[in-house]
């Protein structure tokens, strides 16, 4: 089984993947802020550890000795702009320096696609906001792409709606494009499916250095 390092384990997205992959047998590191916060991480197969995902040396030494990362991270009292381009700087950085190969990130369905060329965030009446938030995802993919790293880096853009953090898994998802998915009716996406979107896209790659949504 792989090593996993997860970045901002303690949200609800984070806490999914953490469950997911140690269930699979995947050795995690949960990596938090502040560990004394999240004693409830912690189990067999899961090591709870300070940093910031934000500190490409902070990034390197907790990702040292791990095959995968996976960056669940947010945070909403800094411009979304400026921490979401930093932490993707901070990670393609530090990961490289630990020797870890994929990176496997969570984006927002408001980057995608509702036509080619045209991204959600970009529709008119679009909430100022929201699109704020958006735009911070945005930067991060720009920082991804003009990288030039040997990282193979995924974002998995969920719903932006509609996720449930109390539904358990059903073991499936739709995967692919840059296209928001067409919406099934009352549909929820658990993030428990969510997370084991991520940890497949771990154990078993299909999509590299790029956008795709995922959907219930």
């Amino acid at each position: 089984m792989s090593k996993i390092v997860i970045f901002g384990a303690g949200g609800r997205a984070g806490r999914h993947a953490v469950t997911v992959a140690a269930d699979r047998g995947h050795h995690v590191t949960a990596v938090v802020r502040d560990p004394a916060k999240y004693p409830d991480l912690a189990r067999d197969g899961v090591t709870v550890t300070g940093g910031d995902a934000t500190d490409a040396d902070s990034v390197a030494a907790v990702a040292a000795g791990h095959d995968a990362a996976i960056s669940a991270v947010a945070r909403l009292d800094v411009p979304a702009e400026e921490f979401y381009a930093g932490t993707a700087h901070a990670l393609l950085d530090g990961l490289a320096r630990a020797g870890v190969g994929r990176l496997v990130l969570i984006g927002i369905g408001t980057t995608l696609e509702i036509a080619p060329g045209v991204r959600l965030l970009d529709t008119p009446g679009f909430p100022a906001d929201a699109r704020a938030f958006s735009l911070g995802h945005a930067a991060e993919l720009d920082v991804l792409r003009a990288a030039d790293t040997a990282i193979d880096w995924l974002v998995l853009a969920p719903p932006a709606t509609f996720l449930d953090a109390e539904a358990p898994g059903t073991g499936r998802y739709r995967i692919g494009g840059n296209q928001v998915p067409a919406a099934e009716d009352g549909a929820l996406f658990p993030y428990a499916d969510l997370a084991a979107a991520l940890v497949d896209e771990i154990e078993s790659p299909k999509h590299h250095r790029t956008l795709v949504a995922v959907a219930p």
